[in-house]
């Protein structure tokens, strides 16, 4: 018998919010790649587009301020996306996707401190 997968959801992601009407926004995503559920977002200051929050730079993305709820695919253009932005709320820290620099412990510590700071909370075991 075939063992089905399911991608994740954002169920998987986002675990409590106090108010979806206060705690989520409808961003643009910078072009060049597909956006996973639970991707750790930055914004870019001079656009006020998001991308994935790098652990370096100077274009404000290396400060993540959000986690994408649903899946995008932005290869080929800008596209739009729904964020959780500011908390109360809790998420998933398993359920989360980084860019390719934040590679190792410390540089996850640092963006979930990032995320604390607007109230998004990581915790393990949810």
């Amino acid at each position: 018998m075939p063992v089905l997968t399911q991608p994740p959801s954002t169920g998987d992601v986002l675990k409590y919010e106090v108010n979806p009407n206060y705690t989520r926004e409808t961003v643009t995503l910078l072009a060049g790649l597909p956006y996973p559920v639970g991707a750790v977002l930055g914004k870019i200051t001079a656009s006020g587009k998001y991308k994935l929050a790098t652990s370096g730079g100077t274009d404000g993305a290396q400060v993540a301020t959000a986690v994408l709820l649903y899946a995008v695919d932005a290869t080929l253009a800008d596209a739009v996306g729904i964020v959780v932005a500011r908390g109360p709320s809790i998420i998933s820290r398993a359920a989360l996707a980084y860019d390719a620099t934040v590679d190792d412990g410390a540089k996850i510590t640092t963006k979930l401190g990032q995320l604390a700071a607007v109230g998004i909370i990581a915790r393990d075991g949810v």
